[in-house]
């Protein structure tokens, strides 16, 4: 895959097999790898030092083909789930298993460790929507596949899976909580799904695409509401929340919300701040005194226009950051193997990945229901 400019992706046949760089690298060819929400910011053009010529994809597993030299825990031939997350495991972040903010894998910035296929500013690294991908660090964050897992399902647990969970588990959720979902693409309805796990008494989740809300009605079991259809979604929640608020509220959105017309304006056109803030004025202002606002939808490292008077004077908890995949991968795999969480029922597209161009179109446009793409590789043989 090859990014040629904002809104073109294309197949590149010839680009260069990917070599062992230091000692702790691995080779892997890619079995699967997704299309995320958040890759939609870099094909839109919205996320800055996306160079030409770039490879996206941080959401892959795939065969180790070559290990570095100093690689002890792979092998040739072991098939992995590569978190999203680049990390060194051993700086002061990464001990504290924070994998999402290691301190060593991001050259380029000191605010996010290093992600695959995610710009310069997440370390410039080469992304798995590829055949050959290298891995850094290689003995710390792949995992390898247990015998009894889907593909599909391993390839999920690389980043929706642990988002969607890590967004509930930072918004605290105590038994009986209201938790509201801003936004229903998959990482938002994983986060619904994970909240009944935490104890939740009640989801809601609230977008404005109805075939999503369909599909995350049925499958997180939530209540799904369109906020084209309720006026104010603030009034809204604090109608249905007897005036107080929702306990909980989760921004799944990020920088690409809809819903208000100047911050779509400032962030998303003008790129005046670091993206469209609507849904977590949301969930600030609906969020009960008290509550907690946990945040997993992505946005720019500029300047971005926040109610923060409303934070303090509400008294709001705020927690946000990037998965931390690697920390949360062994229960989340018995998650999967119990039969708690079926992941792969997200997938609704299949794609060759000589056909990554078209497959954006689809995911962007939200066209044929689409909830999930993967794209397989011509050379995959499972």
């Amino acid at each position: 895959m090859n990014y040629r400019g904002p809104y073109r992706v294309r197949a590149d046949k010839n680009a260069p097999m990917p070599e062992i760089l230091h000692p702790q690298d691995a080779i892997v060819r890619v079995l699967r790898s997704c299309i995320c929400g958040s890759d939609l910011h870099l094909y839109h053009g919205l996320v800055p030092d996306t160079r030409v010529g770039s490879t996206f994809g941080h959401e892959f597993i795939g065969e180790v083909v070559e290990v570095g030299a100093g690689i002890e825990n792979l092998k040739v031939g072991d098939r992995v789930m590569v978190p999203f997350n680049i990390a060194c495991g051993k700086c002061a972040f990464c001990r504290q298993e924070l994998y999402g903010n290691c301190h060593e894998s991001n050259p380029e910035a000191t605010a996010v460790g290093g992600i695959f296929g995610y710009s310069h500013t997440a370390g410039g690294y080469a992304g798995g929507q590829a055949e050959y991908v290298r891995v850094p660090y290689a003995d710390v964050g792949p995992v390898v596949i247990p015998d009894w897992m889907d593909p599909d399902d391993a390839v999920l647990l690389t980043d929706v899976v642990p988002t969607g969970y890590q967004a509930a588990e930072m918004a605290g959720i105590q038994p009986g909580d209201t938790v509201v979902v801003f936004g229903a693409g998959p990482i938002g309805i994983m986060a619904a799904k994970c909240s009944w796990l935490f104890g939740a008494a009640r989801v809601i989740i609230i977008d404005h695409v109805d075939y999503r809300l369909e599909f995350a009605e049925r499958y997180a079991q939530c209540e799904a509401v369109n906020f084209r259809s309720i006026g104010d979604p603030v009034v809204f929640i604090k109608t249905v929340t007897d005036s107080l608020g929702a306990d909980v509220c989760i921004d799944a959105v990020g920088c690409e919300a809809a819903g208000n017309t100047m911050n779509s304006l400032l962030g998303r056109y003008l790129m005046l701040q670091g993206g469209s803030t609507t849904a977590l004025h949301w969930a600030i202002n609906s969020v009960k005194k008290g509550g907690i606002v946990s945040i997993v939808g992505v946005y720019g490292p500029t300047n971005s226009l926040v109610p923060i008077g409303n934070v303090l004077n509400k008294g709001i908890t705020i927690r946000a950051n990037q998965a931390s995949v690697k920390r949360l991968l062994p229960k989340l795999i018995q998650h999967v193997k119990d039969g708690v969480i079926n992941p792969k029922e997200l997938i609704t597209h299949r794609v060759p990945l000589e056909e990554v161009g078209d497959a954006y179109h689809l995911f962007s446009s939200k066209l044929d229901d689409c909830i999930k793409t993967v794209l397989i590789p011509p050379s995959a043989s499972i």
